[in-house]
């Protein structure tokens, strides 16, 4: 298949280099490849004079315009390749398997190949990634992705069913790591008990949060894998069972949490025999000098770059009545330019529900970010919930339109009313069950369609404008479950 790649003055070496020998190269007398008309392409085309029939002339993805006329002058097609040239190799070999498109980049037609190559990139990365030490089998630092660390709050003084429920439910989540939180109350025993039960349950790595040193010691002596956190207070006392033991320690600064005091305890944990050291600076919210901690994060990797480095991204999550998804992305891409190994998040208040999954992807994303030395976008891989990356075109309103208004008039359905309400899936955060109950049977479905479809059939729906509240009522049911939320019937969402 003959196949040339249409392209400006700018971006030619980048095109020369991404299609090898897969393609020819046609270069407009324009310097921004996207501004390439019909009338430039059929020019410029005529002006080479290729001795060579070419099937295919590949349009940068953002080019506008009509090109059939074009296609027609020409004597072959003319679709839209991709976005960025950097993509031209991987759609090339696509070329003859798949029919490019006229409006839509070729990238896009791509994106499910796309995604699974991705995923694939991540897991050889892995894979051959060298570290500095390993949880269990979870590789930090160094070349390996960061790993996400979910606490769970209160976690030693649960009963066991709560706690293999919260510890299942993160892990289907994507947490890498499990973090068993204290509180000031928690008993030795209790400590003992939880560490003993998490690792029954998995085989991801574990670990205590406290700073007292006699839960310490207890959850060493259960197989913790990691104890978080040691500093100055508990050092002398703990130090040693994290050593004789050979597990990884979290080492903090002291109350002032000042860079000096944070290398202080790092330095006594390396004399004490602690190996596994993973320093954690302290992420500071937003209005507590953020910034001020961001910057001691980025002078300890500087001074330290091959310890793994902890990086509290719940510190600002849960401190902002914002929507975790960008925050957690932006964060995770700040933790990896100051050397981070380890994205922490409780998941504690509604609002951040779902960090973890969104931590998981990010880090996913500034993996592939690095390998490609590219920004954050195009990868595969994304994290767009609400916004969308390429927008529909628009349509103008049409002629002797009617305007709408409300019914005025409302009768109670003769097959009798149906209560909505939804089922959330408690485990992985992500979807759930929609549930329609009517006196006669109860529906429960995936999707707002096979609910109403169902009902339809069972012909428990006599009137339109029943059908009608009840399909407004089951979208919206779907969409909280798609993305996490409450729903109550007649409520807005």
């Amino acid at each position: 298949m003959n196949i040339l790649i249409a392209t400006g003055r700018l971006a030619e070496n980048t095109v020369r280099k991404a299609i090898g020998e897969k393609a020819d190269i046609l270069v407009a007398d324009i310097d921004i490849a996207a501004f390439i008309t019909p009338r430039k392409l059929i020019n410029t085309f005529q002006e080479a004079g290729f001795s060579k029939v070419y099937d295919l002339i590949l349009l940068p993805g953002l080019v506008a315009g009509d090109f059939s006329k074009a296609s027609e002058e020409l004597g072959c097609k003319i679709r839209l390749g991709p976005k960025h040239a950097y993509d031209l190799g991987f759609v090339l070999s696509f070329a003859g398997k798949i029919e490019f498109s006229e409006k839509v980049p070729a990238c896009e037609l791509l994106a499910d190949v796309r995604k699974e190559m991705a995923l694939e990139l991540i897991k050889k990365n892995e894979a051959e990634a060298s570290s500095p030490f390993t949880l269990r089998d979870v590789k930090l630092g160094g070349k390996a992705r960061m790993k996400v660390m979910g606490e769970i709050v209160g976690a030693l003084e649960m009963d066991a069913a709560t706690l293999q429920t919260k510890i299942e439910a993160f892990i289907a989540r994507g947490a890498d790591i499990i973090d068993l939180g204290a509180t000031l109350n928690t008993l030795p025993e209790q400590a003992k008990r939880a560490v003993s039960l998490a690792k029954t349950i998995t085989e991801t790595p574990v670990s205590i949060d406290t700073l007292d040193p006699e839960l310490i010691r207890e959850g060493v002596e259960a197989g913790v894998d990691l104890v978080l956190s040691l500093n100055s207070t508990n050092l002398e006392t703990a130090g040693p069972v994290v050593a004789r033991a050979g597990i990884a320690a979290v080492i903090i600064p002291d109350e002032d949490r000042s860079l000096e005091s944070l290398i202080r305890n790092v330095e006594a944990a390396c004399r004490l025999g602690i190996e596994k050291i993973i320093a954690d600076p302290v992420l500071d919210p937003v209005g507590h000098n953020i910034t001020e901690s961001i910057v001691r994060f980025h002078e300890f990797h500087r001074i330290y770059p091959e310890v793994p480095v902890f990086f509290g991204a719940g510190n600002v999550t849960e401190l902002m009545d914002v929507d975790t998804i960008g925050v957690n992305a932006t964060l995770c891409g700040i933790g990896l330019e100051v050397g981070a190994s380890i994205l922490f998040t409780p998941e504690f208040s509604d609002k951040a529900q779902g960090s973890i999954m969104e931590l998981k992807r990010a880090s996913e994303m500034m993996l592939l970010s690095g390998i490609r030395e590219s920004s954050p976008k195009d990868l595969g891989l994304d994290l767009l919930c609400i916004k969308e990356k390429r927008r529909r075109p628009d349509f103008p309103l049409p002629e002797n339109a009617i305007q709408a208004r409300l019914s005025k008039g409302w009768r109670v359905d003769p097959a009798g009313p149906i209560r909505i309400r939804t089922v959330p899936d408690r485990t992985s955060g992500n979807g759930g069950l929609i549930v329609a109950e009517h006196e006669k049977a109860s529906v429960v479905g995936k999707n707002a369609r096979e609910v109403m479809d169902t009902l339809l059939e069972l012909e428990l729906v006599s009137r339109l404008d029943h059908a009608a509240y009840l399909g407004r009522e089951l979208e919206k049911a779907e969409l909280s479950l798609q993305f996490n939320r409450s729903y109550a019937q007649d409520d807005a969402f």
